[in-house]
């Protein structure tokens, strides 16, 4: 089972991803790393507008992750344009997609898109070792 973590880059999320990615594969599960392999990690540029073809490489690049993986964590801490849209893509692709919140969420659009929320760490592993038996 190849597991993706989604969340917010370029609003300062990339250390929690980070740190996701490690806590799974110390976990012993399999992780496709869309960040770190590549040298994806675009989170120091503030601003995109006048970088089209960096911005359409980066997308490219995360659209083929989603394709290897089977499942898709998604991190609820920050809103993002791409986390919402890779999730969307997730889910119409029959992914297994499922909401890490450990806060409130105040919008019902990254429930609805959601398999299953999770608000731990401890929890996430529970539901991951269930679809790994399925």
């Amino acid at each position: 089972m190849q597991i993706m973590v989604c969340g917010s880059i370029g609003y300062g999320g990339g250390e929690e991803i980070r740190h996701l990615y490690s806590f799974l594969r110390n976990e012993g599960f399999h992780t496709v790393d869309h960040i770190d392999n590549q040298g994806m990690d675009y989170s120091n540029i503030n601003d995109f507008r006048d970088k089209k073809d960096l911005s359409a490489r980066i997308v490219h690049h995360d659209l083929e992750y989603i394709k290897r993986a089977e499942v898709l964590i998604v991190l609820a801490n920050k809103p993002s344009y791409g986390t919402a849209i890779e999730m969307f893509i997730g889910k119409s692709s029959a992914k297994r997609v499922i909401l890490f919140a450990k806060d409130r969420v105040p919008t019902p659009w990254p429930i609805n898109f959601s398999d299953d929320v999770v608000k731990s760490e401890e929890e996430l592993v529970k539901v991951l070792r269930k679809v790994e038996q399925r």
